[in-house]
């Protein structure tokens, strides 16, 4: 895996960022560090990454157990530490999941594989972050 991050120029501090699958992504910065928030920060990106990563997983794991699972949101709340690097110390992941007949087990247990075994994102952050995780079931017709 690999990707090319180029800044846009001196007028701020935005970036270009692609994707070895060829897929581009502009990040910027806080006005306060020189950027015009005109697109994510990078640690945002890390964040929404990382929710991506696991909701994948959970549907997956979900749809492999048989689960008629319909939707699943994830919504990330994290705490930076106060001095650099201020890497994250604390992130919440609360996942609505919708679907018909979910059993509250495999919701469960989808999002425990998730988090111990297979978002290699969380894990990593794990390493610095205490990660916890909460969720609530939608039943669809």
């Amino acid at each position: 895996m690999e990707c090319k991050i180029s800044w846009n120029g001196p007028s701020g501090m935005s970036f270009l960022a692609e994707t070895g699958s060829g897929h581009l992504v502009t990040m910027d910065g806080a006005p306060d560090g020189g950027g015009h928030n005109l697109a994510p920060r990078p640690m945002e990106m890390v964040l929404l990454g990382t929710g991506g990563c696991t909701a994948y997983d959970v549907v997956l794991i979900l749809k492999k157990s048989h689960q008629d699972v319909r939707g699943c949101e994830v919504t990330l709340k994290a705490e930076r530490a106060d001095t650099d690097p201020k890497v994250f110390i604390k992130i919440n992941f609360h996942f609505i999941v919708r679907g018909k007949d979910l059993k509250q087990a495999s919701v469960a247990r989808a999002i425990s594989l998730s988090h111990d075994k297979y978002c290699s994102a969380s894990i990593m952050l794990a390493k610095t972050a205490e990660i916890t995780h909460s969720f609530t079931i939608v039943e669809e017709k």
